[in-house]
């Protein structure tokens, strides 16, 4: 799949824009803070319904703008999906085929995008939380039960939690509700963690190749789901919700101490060993590099093997963050595949065909000019 057009009306700093695309590579070249991210962004956006950059959506609209409204053209297999996302101060508007779509979850998994910014480099080395965004946000492009599986768990995790506070440092405590919005929790729960373990099986099998290969074949790339609960992969769902009942009774005193729900998919992590080494502590730099690297790479075949298309690629100011081995590794893997959008200063340094062949775009000041 590939957009065709994108048009911009009161979003971040563009009063209005609209923009035709090449199916291959697209260019967007510019100083720092003049709106080439946004671009980026709204591509990711239209896809997502929400942004890689900020979870305060009124940061989406134009200064002294009533709203900001994003839309596109998409090509598809089966021909042309016209896609619309409105934000205001009273939440977001979704249209698909000029269709008013009622859930957000019915609307996300139309488009597919990778995005892959300076930031996605600390996937290995940050923090657990931007590993679960990672996986919430990409489990949910190719499988829109799983959002609203989740967002199911939240909402029974808030009210528990919400019981937790209401009642921390209490002794002896004995709540029917309470008791009820465990079982549903455990339920939930269980949904959301046998999807995770499902779809890093998936990304396993194609990361650990291309990883191979980026690393000259001296690297071997495991993915493991370590989960706070300890459960097994191979586990069904009866024995998850046993065991994960039996330690919610284990931790019950302690939750009531701290006034919070310490077991769930809301606290677990993800695991990168290469040659047995945990990445995260161990590794040099230029491995932590190739294993974002190589997840990004992944992501888009499993994807494409999931949906029957490749999804639009993002590359938000990333290739200078990538030695000149793993750029050309980069760009070789997408020639001529998958469409491609890339940011940059400037492309002085980067001597590869998919860049002299790619539709060039300079931004100065919220204006776009294509060449």
């Amino acid at each position: 799949m590939y957009i065709d057009r994108l048009k911009l009306a009161g979003y971040r700093n563009y009063e209005s824009v609209e923009l035709n695309f090449s199916p291959n590579i697209n260019i967007f070249i510019g100083e720092n803070a003049q709106g080439k991210t946004n671009v980026m962004e709204a591509i990711y956006v239209l896809a997502m319904a929400k942004s890689h950059r900020t979870s305060n959506d009124k940061e989406l609209i134009r200064w002294s703008a009533e709203y900001g409204k994003i839309d596109g053209d998409i090509q598809k297999k089966y021909g042309k999906l016209p896609l619309e996302l409105t934000i205001s101060k009273k939440g977001k508007k979704a249209k698909v085929n000029h269709l008013d779509q009622s859930r957000l979850s019915d609307y996300i998994g139309q488009m597919n995008v990778v995005m892959f910014a300076p930031e996605d480099l600390n996937v290995v080395k940050g923090s657990p939380q931007l590993r679960r965004r990672f996986l919430d946000m990409e489990i949910g492009q190719i499988s829109p039960v799983y959002l609203h599986d989740l967002s199911a768990f939240q909402k029974i995790l808030k009210q528990r939690n919400h019981i937790l506070k209401r009642n921390q440092g209490k002794r002896d405590f004995e709540d029917l509700s309470f008791d009820i919005y465990t079982e549903q929790y455990v339920s939930a729960a269980v949904k959301v963690i046998r999807k995770r373990f499902d779809f890093m099986k998936l990304l396993q099998e194609w990361a650990a190749p291309i990883h191979f290969g980026i690393s000259r074949q001296q690297e071997h790339l495991k993915i493991q789901y370590k989960s706070i609960s300890g459960f097994e992969s191979t586990w069904d769902t009866a024995q998850m919700e046993d065991f994960l009942l039996s330690k919610l009774k284990e931790q019950r005193n302690k939750e009531f101490e701290r006034g919070v729900t310490l077991i769930g998919p809301h606290r677990d992590d993800l695991q990168f060993i290469v040659n047995d080494y945990d990445v995260q502590i161990y590794g040099s730099q230029g491995q932590q590099r190739t294993t974002a690297l190589s997840l990004k790479l992944a992501e888009i075949e499993l994807i494409k093997q999931e949906v029957g298309e490749s999804p639009i690629l993002l590359l938000d100011d990333v290739l200078s963050e990538l030695d000149d081995y793993r750029q050309s590794h980069l760009l070789n893997t997408i020639h001529g595949d998958v469409q491609t959008f890339v940011t940059t200063t400037s492309v002085d340094g980067i001597d590869h065909n998919t860049i002299r062949e790619a539709k060039m775009f300079h931004v100065k000041q919220g204006s776009v000019d294509s060449e």
